[in-house]
Formats: C-alpha cells, structure tokens, sequence
C-alpha cells in the first residue's frame, strides 16, 4: 500500500522514521531530524526536507552516509548482504550478471577510487530515467569521475545518494512521473537524428536545414499534431515549428513560448529543446482533459539559434520579430553551400519570410523553460531556478603585437612578450569579474601564430567575452578591461588591435511574468531561487517586443551543457511541466477576473 503525506505528518518521530526506512542506506537520523518540518504539502517538499537535513550536516555525519553505500557489484553483492533496495537497484543495472572481464574491471575501479578518496563510488545506477543504466555507463561514469578532485567528487557522492532516494521515495509513494518521462522520452527520441560525421560516433549535432535538422522538424510537428492536439502546425519558412492550441475564443490573444532545436557539435539532449518539449507535454494534457483557456497557446520550435552551420544567430526567434537578415541567405556553410541554396533546396518559401514577424499587440508575453547550463542549481540542490535577467554581453577579438626575438639571448627586461601581456590581461579580466556579484569574463582563446619554444613570442591572438546581469554593469566592465589592456600595452611597449564583434543588451525578466513563476515554483512547495542567466536565450530576441521571463531546470553532471553528458532526471522535468501548468491556470485565473 503506497505511503501518503497525511500518514506521515500524523506519525510520531518513531514511526515517521519507521515509514521512511531504506530511503536512505542505513541512515535514520536524516528522517529523524525531517520530522520536525512536517507538515510537508508536496512529495517533493519532503524530498527537500530530507536534502537539507543532510546539507545541514557536520562532515563526518555526511561521511557517514557515503560510507553506508555499499560498492557496486562489491563484496556485499557477492556475499548476498545488499539492502533489498540496493539488490533491486543493482539488479536492474545488470550489475548481478557481469562478466568475469566486467567483474575484473569494476573491481579494479572500486579499489583505484577508495584509495583516491576514501569511502565507496556511489552512483544513482536507475539513472535519470529510473529505469537503470547499462554497464558501459555505470563503467564509463566511474573512469570519469575517479579522476574528480575530492572536495567535488564528495559532493557528487551526495548528490547520487539524493538521487536514489528520490527514486526510493518515488516508489514508496506510488508516484510514476508519467509527463517527466514523457519529455525524457521526447529528447531521447529526437536525439535519434543526427548529422553526417557525428551520427556514426553516436554524437548529437543538427546544424540548420541538414536532413537531421528536418528530421527532427518533422518529428516535432507529427508530435504536436497527433500526439498533443495542437489545432493548427506548421513548418514556416525559415524552419521554425510552430503550433497553436487556440483558446475558448480563437481571436483571444496568445501567450507565446519555445526554444530551438538545433544543437550545438557533440552536444547534449535538452539544450532548448526542453523548452519545446514541456510546453508540448502541456497542450497534451489540456487537449486530453477537453480544456481551453481564455487565451491562446503558440508554442514554437526555433529552427536555428547556435550558429553553427551558418553565422546567423537566433535566426529562428529573430525571424519572429522581423529581424531575419537578408544578407545572411549569402553566407556559405564549409562545403561551399550558401543558406538560399539550403532553404531553396529543402523547399523553404524565401519571399514568405518577410510575414513572419508577429504583432506584439496580440500576445500576452513570452515564456521560456531551459536547462540551466551551469552548476548552480546542481550544487544547490535545487530543481528549479526562476530567472531574474539574462545576461548583456560583449565580445571582442584581439591581437597583441610585440616582438618576436630569441628565448636565449633576450634579456628579461629588454623583451616586447605579446603572450604574456595577454596572459596578465587575462588574470586581470578574472580578478575584475569576481569583485562584482553577477558579472563573468572570459578570455577564452589564447593563440601564438607560429609559435616556438625558444621564441618570445612576437604576436599572441585572443578573445575577450564579458557579462554582466544590467548593461550599466556590463559597459562599467567592458571600460575597465580596455582601460587595463590599455595601461598593459603602454607599460611593456606593445600594440594591440581589439575589435568588438558582438554587444548585446541586458534582457531583465518583466516583474510581472517572473513573480507568475515564482508562484508556480511555490505552489510545488519548493523555494524559490532567483538566478541570472549568464547564457543567452531565444527571450532575449522576444525581450525587445513583448515581456518574458524564464524557469531554469537544474542539470545533472554538475550542471555541464553544450556537452554529450548534458542530462536531466524525470523527476525534476516533471516538475518543470508541472511549474509550466500552475503559470497556465494562473494566467487563466487573471484573465477570468
């Protein structure tokens, strides 16, 4: 019989840790020390209760915890003394049947990571789907994160522990996250398509109008129309996706959302296509329930927003707005094939772009889920994030020119380095960035053109990308760090040429829309957590013609995106769907009134 939250805020502390036996390994004190937070409103309220109790532990008691796990496929699997929960756990991983060769190697990891760390390699082996990883993953994750430092492979331990009891808890709550599987299944289905060159090495990149690139666009298209229920779906001429789920009245305006589907080379699953895939698992329960709002629901799949085959970012959101540049149908992919072939080769209509642009008067604003794409919310422990800005930014190539002399007979003093004036802009840009709360900078290319060992290096290549959450505190940097390359230059008797390349305006969430989603994050029983985003997003683009405002989902390994390891849990892509749903009624409820 499933466990339920009446049950437990009734019980007396013995028997509240009774009901919650084996959720976590050997630990009871975590749910004694729950206890005193009932009542609890959500499963997922508990869930965060018991996280904190751990999070609010002394390290040895953490310690503890880890050391509580047994081995995979260790001795306690061998001599049969597992937990039922970890035999079930281990058994569905395969980890019962492995071969002598399988066996050997695990073995040999158990022995290499405990010497390294100190307590047992704990890994959440149901995976983020829950229903197990294979052996090559569990070994892959394993030769990857013994080589983790120990300070964040402890944490990472803990975060796997948290893992496995959400899906213990799951279980003893009869809870199956059906709309979380349904996204899961949706990326995982979409990821199936892939380029030339990357889909025989079992990598995931679409780039713009490649037969992946419109495999997927039909895909999504089939999905909304068949699956969800959408009223009308079309695929516009500039690849985007697009479907509308009309309201009571057909006129009402709409609230508008989505995100892109093509990826960034060996990239991940959810990159924007989350927020595709939530909001569609959305309609798909309204047209199931037989509802309409009092608005309308557009929900669009941006055919290109990464850049990647052609340099025309955010070409798929800025065609909504009318910014498709005309001159970007000019450009040549590295095969020589211009954009206008592409379109015109994959039966886009060129002349219809120009209509694509809508009429901000007729929308209630623009929303956006994503994949956080950082490690913030991981190492919070926090599924949700609500985001308070994206960030402005510029980005600038450099070339700092000196003089190239021997490394031998050049005195130290008498030297005209372009490398290392660039590294010591480099450390400045780093010092300047971490004085200031929301503010990042990155010299991220560094390159000596015909560099040699016993050469001072005469010419040095950079980058410079710099962000900040407001554009006052983003030109404040930008002035900063040109003044310093400035004073750097004139002290070591050097040049530098610096061009900008890119400069993008600050888009902070509209007050209005951003308190909707921290409404919706409450009425899950979570916290809210205010986040920038330090990426940039499909809203920006709509930011400059109709309020938006984003929901960030937390990312599994360590929050890492634009990475095949890029990965979410069901569990909280359930909750995402669910925070989208609560916006959805709260928007109803305001317009009802």
């Amino acid at each position: 019989m499933a466990l339920t939250l009446e049950q437990l805020s009734q019980a007396t502390q013995t028997e509240f840790t009774r009901l919650l036996d084996g959720t976590y390994e050997h630990s009871p004190w975590i749910a004694e020390r729950a206890w005193a937070k009932r009542p609890f409103r959500s499963l997922d309220q508990l869930k965060l209760a018991l996280v904190e109790v751990v999070r609010a532990a002394d390290r040895p008691a953490q310690l503890g915890l880890i050391r509580a796990h047994p081995e995979l496929a260790g001795k306690a699997m061998v001599a049969k003394t597992l937990t039922a929960e970890s035999t079930h756990e281990q058994g569905k991983a395969g980890l019962t049947q492995c071969t002598a060769d399988e066996f050997a190697r695990i073995q040999k990891l158990n022995a290499d990571y405990n010497a390294r760390f100190g307590f047992p390699f704990i890994l959440a082996v149901r995976g983020p789907r829950g229903t197990g990883l294979d052996k090559d993953e569990i070994i892959a994750t394993f030769e990857r994160r013994v080589e983790n430092h120990p300070d964040f492979e402890f944490a990472e331990a803990l975060r796997n522990i948290h893992r496995i009891a959400e899906i213990r808890l799951d279980e003893k709550f009869g809870v199956v996250p059906e709309l979380g599987n349904q996204v899961w299944d949706w990326a995982e289905r979409l990821a199936h398509h892939s380029d030339p060159g990357y889909a025989e090495k079992g990598q995931l990149t679409v780039t713009y109008l490649t037969d992946a690139h419109r495999a997927c666009a039909q895909r999504l298209s089939h999905w909304m129309r068949e699956d969800c229920g959408f009223d009308s779906v079309e695929i516009d001429a500039v690849g985007n996706v697009v479907g509308v789920y009309h309201g009571a009245d057909p006129q009402a305006k709409r609230l508008l959302t989505g995100s892109h589907y093509d990826t960034v080379r060996n990239g991940g699953k959810y990159d924007g296509r989350l927020g595709i895939l939530v909001p569609m698992a959305c309609v798909r329960e309204l047209h199931a329930q037989g509802r309409r709002l009092p608005y309308g629901f557009e929900v669009i799949g941006f055919a290109e927003e990464e850049g990647q085959r052609y340099k025309a970012t955010f070409l798929g959101s800025g065609s909504i707005i009318g910014q498709f540049k005309h001159a970007w149908l000019d450009q040549q992919d590295a095969d020589g094939i211009t954009m206008r072939q592409a379109m015109q080769h994959t039966g886009l209509c060129i002349d219809d772009i120009g209509r694509l642009a809508r009429d901000p008067a007729k929308y209630l604003g623009f929303v956006e889920t994503h994949i956080e794409q950082g490690p913030v919310l991981n190492e919070l422990d926090m599924p949700l994030g609500v985001v308070t800005s994206i960030n402005g930014g510029v980005r600038c190539v450099g070339e700092m020119i000196g003089m190239a002399s021997h490394a031998g007979t050049t005195p130290m003093d008498r030297r005209r380095d372009a490398a290392t004036a660039v590294a010591e802009l480099a450390l400045y840009v780093e010092k300047r960035a971490a004085a200031e709360v929301d503010v990042v900078g990155t010299v991220g290319m560094l390159n000596v053109p015909n560099g040699s060992i016993n050469v001072v290096p005469g010419r040095c290549q950079f980058s410079l990308d710099l962000r900040a959450t407001t554009d006052a505190k983003r030109d404040a940097l930008v002035n900063d760090v040109m003044a310093e390359l400035d004073r750097i230059t004139q002290r070591r008797g050097l040049r530098c040429r610096c061009e900008e390349t890119m400069r993008a305006s600050a888009a902070p969430s509209a007050l209005l829309w951003q308190a909707r989603w921290e409404r919706a994050v409450v009425a899950l029983g979570l916290p809210v957590f205010r986040m920038p985003s330090g990426a940039g997003h499909d809203a920006m683009k709509l930011h400059e013609v109709m309020p938006q405002a984003m929901l960030f989902l937390r990312g599994g390994n360590s929050g890492i995106s634009h990475n095949p390891l890029e990965t979410i849990t069901n569990d909280d892509a359930e909750l995402c769907v669910q925070a989208f749903q609560h916006l959805l009624e709260q928007l109803a409820t305001e317009l009802n009134h």
